[in-house]
């Protein structure tokens, strides 16, 4: 017997109610749960989907007559999220709103890897790497200040390097956002224009986990 295997996929609240009918499809029969943790959805063959809001409820419930309808409501409503992707290859910090850019600034900013020799190469080396580090951090930071700052947001959503993202919104300038709630850390590669893009629309959807039955 195999391992059951497991998908994410990110779907619109447009598409939604679309996406479940083609899994009822497929799978056959599907019952709904309500959990903590989202929507789950258990079809006749063993498949099953677990279903996840972009961001909280926040007083502001999805409506509609059923789990699905009331989720896919929710997940079309617009939310202001400030966007803060980084790794040592480069960054974009936006303001994304209905799965889409509203302000971006997206760069490239060298951070050497850990790669080198041993002795007092290696600390000079190690020096070097940390000061770039420090000003990545600092640029990106002075970068997502200006270009949140005419802008409502309501969440945080960091990505890429976690330890580079904590630290660029640990930074001074970004102090007033310190309290905001934040989103799911996302994975990504080097940001980069096509990067921010397909984040910017996977923050707005409905987030799938989908478990294939056990063959």
């Amino acid at each position: 017997m195999s391992s059951p295997e497991s998908r994410v996929a990110f779907v619109s609240g447009g598409r939604l109610a679309g996406w479940v009918e083609r899994f009822a499809a497929s799978h056959g029969a599907v019952v709904e749960d309500e959990l903590d943790a989202g929507l789950r959805l258990s079809a006749a063959d063993g498949a099953v989907a677990l279903l996840q809001a972009p961001w909280p409820v926040d007083g502001r419930p999805g409506r509609g007559g059923d789990a699905v309808t009331r989720l896919a409501a929710l997940a079309g409503q617009p939310r202001t999220i400030g966007t803060v992707l980084v790794r040592r290859g480069g960054y974009s910090v936006a303001v994304v709103s209905g799965g889409a850019v509203l302000a971006s600034k997206t760069g490239t900013r060298h951070v050497q890897s850990r790669t080198a020799a041993g002795g007092w190469s290696q600390q000079r080396f190690a020096r070097r790497r940390a000061n770039q580090a420090d000003a990545l951090v600092e640029a990106v930071a002075e970068h997502a200040g200006r270009i949140f700052a005419p802008h409502p947001i309501e969440y945080l959503a960091p990505g890429g390097d976690r330890t580079l993202a904590d630290q660029v919104l640990a930074e001074p300038v970004l102090k007033r956002y310190a309290g905001l709630p934040r989103l799911a850390f996302l994975d990504v590669p080097d940001p980069r224009a096509a990067v921010l893009k397909k984040a910017a629309a996977e923050l707005c959807s409905v987030r799938i986990l989908v478990t294939d039955p056990v063959q």
